[in-house]
């Protein structure tokens, strides 16, 4: 049962809260909306679909920032209950500090479990919207994914490759597809110049098609100048954008992960990356919770100010930490689950430290 006070402070957590995003994202739209104007009006993007850009926009964007939003407004609302010795009133009357805390904690969690099923199924749909417009109109003509050297196991037996592929033009080229027996040997392997999907009757077309087909010691030879065929494989499967892991929920990012193992990708870690970012969301709302509170909740000379700088800079560091392990785990071979792990557990030994020096 909530008492006065936890529904006082709660009340104040959820408020400043909601008021932080309906302050910040308008001006974050604003400020995209100057930057960008001129290549949406060079590009001709059309009125309805820039109005669906920032209706996605403020769901990736305000998803991104739900930490910090959430740090700075539980700094600015507890350092005005301190200024106003509100805090004082509440503790000396009896009140534990692991009491007083109570309410931020049911607050953390009210957030957590929003920024959950943010994350993990709202904001996967409006990744797609945002990327596809950013890369249609705001960075025409800059690639959105791996386009050379793309190799791919499609199964147990099948393998493809492509020395480069065009994604607008649905086009590949130098390809070859391999198949192996039940023993590791090879069946048949078929090359070609260049391999389109030819979106009538769903067909792939090669030209200068080759098909080398092994029985015992012979290999029997066929070609042809041009060659419709089907293959078990979408032409998109050749190489995912670079945003994709964001594009797909809780369910489907699973799927995923395991299909793209099985298949060899050479950028596993980045999915990986997002699978435990998504998970490590929620679990940070709670560490900034205690470190806002723990910082703010004693009345300091400067006050308000002097409590709102400290946090700005503890936000900076911790997306600092946070970014470093992230490029880690995608441009090299660091594990995705420590980059997500180390900033978390280096912020949860500060939390743990403030809270004790705060209790006192």
């Amino acid at each position: 049962m909530l008492s006065i006070i936890d529904k006082y402070i709660l009340k104040r957590y959820l408020a400043t809260f909601s008021l932080m995003l309906l302050l910040f994202i308008p001006i974050g739209i604003m400020v995209n909306l100057a930057e960008q104007i001129g290549k949406m009006i060079d590009n001709e993007a059309p009125f309805n679909e820039i109005v669906m850009y920032y209706v996605n926009f403020t769901i990736y964007i305000g998803n991104l920032l739900f930490p910090i939003f959430l740090f700075l407004s539980v700094i600015f609302f507890t350092s005005k209950l301190a200024n106003n010795t509100e805090i004082v009133a509440i503790l000396s009357s009896g009140i534990s500090y692991g009491r007083f805390l109570r309410p931020y904690v049911i607050g953390a969690t009210l957030i957590a479990i929003l920024m959950f099923f943010m994350t993990m199924f709202i904001v996967p749909n409006a990744s797609v919207g945002f990327n596809e417009f950013k890369y249609k109109y705001l960075k025409k003509g800059k690639q959105d994914r791996v386009t050379n050297n793309i190799f791919n196991q499609l199964n147990e037996t099948d393998f493809i490759y492509v020395s480069s592929f065009d994604p607008a033009r649905q086009l590949g080229h130098n390809f070859t597809f391999e198949r192996f027996n039940e023993n590791n040997e090879l069946d048949f392997k078929i090359s070609a110049a260049n391999i389109r999907w030819v979106e009538k009757d769903s067909n792939y077309r090669l030209t200068s098609y080759k098909k080398r087909k092994i029985i015992g010691d012979t290999a029997i030879i066929e070609s042809k100048r041009r060659l419709d065929t089907i293959f078990a494989f979408d032409i998109g499967d050749l190489t995912p954008v670079s945003y994709v892991a964001e594009t797909k929920n809780l369910f489907e990012l699973d799927t995923f992960i395991k299909d793209q193992k099985r298949k060899g990708a050479s950028n596993i870690n980045n999915y990986i990356l997002v699978k435990y970012k998504r998970w490590a969301l929620p679990l940070t709302a709670f560490i900034l919770t205690i470190i806002a509170v723990s910082v703010s909740s004693v009345k300091r000379r400067g006050g308000m100010g002097a409590n709102l700088a400290f946090g700005i800079l503890i936000a900076f560091v911790f997306i600092f930490f946070d970014k470093v392990f992230g490029v880690l785990a995608e441009q090299s071979g660091f594990s995705p689950l420590l980059a997500v792990v180390i900033p978390n557990v280096v912020f949860g030994c500060l939390a743990f430290y403030l809270l004790q020096n705060a209790k006192r």
